[in-house]
C-alpha cells in the first residue's frame, strides 16, 4: 500500500512538472495582471509554456509552432536588477517531445527525434541577417535566473539588427527605468506582456519574421486595481515605437492578428475615475 501511494505521487509531480500546459493561466498565473492571460488562439499549432528553468518558472509564453516565434511573453517587473547576460541559447523539448524535460534545454544537451520540427533551433538565425529578439528582456528580469531564462528562443522572435539594438532596446530600458520609479514593487504590482505580428518573410523557409514588435504594461494597487497602464509597437525596423494606451494597442492588434478583439490584460487597465458607463 505504501509503495503504491508513492508511486501515486511521484506521478502526480511527474504531470505537475510539464510545462507546455493546456492551461497556462491555472499552472503559471501569476504572471498575468489579476490572474488572466492575454487572448488565447484555440488553433492547435498554439502552446502554452510556462517558461522553466532548472525546475523554477520565470514567465509564461504563448507560442506558434508553425511559424516558429511567439506570440507572446507574459511576466512581472519588480525593478531593476542589473543581471548579467549569460548567452546561452534554450530551447523547449516538451515542444518536441511531450515526454521531454520541462525544463528547457541547451541544443547539445537534448537527444531528441525531430528537434526543430516545432520551434526555431539557432541554425534557424546563421545568416539570416535577424537577430534573435527577446520579448522578455534581460533588464526587465526579476532575478538572475530569470534572466538566464530570457535565453530560450522560445522567447524570441527574428529582430532587424538595428532595431534590436537602437530603438527597442532604448524602449526597454526606458519602460524599466521611469516606471520603476511610478509603480515600486513594494507598493504595486507591475505587468508587462511583449508580443510580436507575424509578416510575411520567413529565415531559413522555417521562421517567419515579425511584422511589429510590440509591449504593454500595467500597474495594479494592492487592491488590484489598475493605477497605470501603457503600451508600444513598432514595425520591425530601426524606427521608434508609436506609444499607445492599452485600448488602442489592443485595437491594432486585432487588425493586425485579423481578430474580432484582442485582449492583452483581460480587463479595463483605465484608472477608476475614467472608466466609461
Amino acid at each position: 500500500m505504501l509503495l503504491l501511494l508513492h508511486v501515486l505521487m511521484l506521478s502526480l509531480l511527474s504531470g505537475g512538472s510539464a510545462k507546455v500546459v493546456k492551461d497556462f493561466e491555472k499552472e503559471c498565473g501569476q504572471f498575468f495582471a489579476n490572474g488572466k492571460s492575454p487572448t488565447r488562439f484555440p488553433d492547435p499549432q498554439y502552446r502554452q509554456i510556462c517558461q522553466t528553468l532548472n525546475d523554477e518558472v520565470y514567465y509564461a509564453t504563448f507560442y506558434n509552432t508553425s511559424n516558429r516565434i511567439p506570440v507572446y511573453s507574459a511576466y512581472k517587473f519588480e525593478g531593476i536588477k542589473n543581471c548579467t547576460r549569460i548567452v546561452k541559447w534554450y530551447i523547449e523539448p516538451q515542444l518536441d517531445d511531450n515526454n521531454a524535460s520541462p525544463n528547457m534545454k541547451l541544443e547539445k544537451d537534448v537527444k531528441i527525434q525531430g528537434l526543430g520540427d516545432h520551434q526555431a533551433i539557432n541554425e534557424d538565425y546563421k545568416n539570416s541577417k535577424y537577430e534573435r529578439g527577446h520579448l522578455e528582456p534581460v533588464f526587465q528580469a526579476q532575478s538572475q535566473g530569470c534572466a538566464d531564462a530570457t535565453f530560450t528562443l522560445t522567447n524570441a522572435a527574428p529582430q532587424n539588427s538595428s532595431f534590436n539594438r537602437g530603438q527597442w532596446r532604448v524602449l526597454e530600458r526606458n519602460i524599466a527605468k521611469n516606471l520603476s520609479n511610478q509603480c515600486p514593487p513594494n507598493m504595486y504590482s507591475f505587468y508587462i506582456v511583449t508580443g510580436v505580428v507575424p509578416g510575411t518573410k520567413i529565415i531559413n523557409n522555417r521562421v517567419k519574421v515579425p511584422s511589429h514588435f510590440w509591449t504593454a504594461y500595467c500597474c495594479l494597487d494592492n487592491n488590484k486595481k489598475p493605477h497605470f497602464s501603457g503600451g508600444f509597437i513598432g514595425v520591425n525596423e530601426n524606427f521608434p515605437p508609436e506609444e499607445k494606451t492599452v485600448k488602442d494597442l489592443e485595437t491594432e492588434l486585432a487588425k493586425l492578428y485579423k481578430v474580432e478583439s484582442f485582449e492583452v490584460f483581460n480587463y479595463s487597465t483605465e484608472p477608476p475615475a475614467k472608466k466609461r458607463k
